[in-house]
């Protein structure tokens, strides 16, 4: 098994486009074969240091988290994340 980690810094802070934008992340859970779990949540506390989404998934392989990459249900958001972001950073590690 491992872990993905991906926070993300958004142009747009609005509590809408927060919302859409988890929307978005969560709109995966289930619909990716051998991906286990998928947490998405947004920083409720202000700091220079922190992100504002923070995604967390669990795959069952390193072929799943692979293929997750270019999974159809994964790409639109992959594009969605890119336009909307400033910045992100990542952390992938095995349980």
């Amino acid at each position: 098994m491992l872990r993905h980690i991906v926070m993300f810094k958004l142009a747009d802070t609005s509590k809408e486009n927060i919302e859409y934008t988890l929307g978005m992340l969560r709109s995966m859970e289930g619909k990716i074969e051998g991906m286990l779990s998928l947490e998405a949540g947004a920083n409720f506390l202000e700091a220079d240091r922190n992100y504002d989404i923070a995604l967390v998934c669990e795959f069952d392989s390193l072929e799943s988290f692979q293929k997750y990459q270019t999974h159809p249900v994964h790409m639109p958001v992959r594009a969605h994340m890119h336009k909307v972001r400033t910045a992100s950073v990542a952390c992938d590690y095995y349980l």
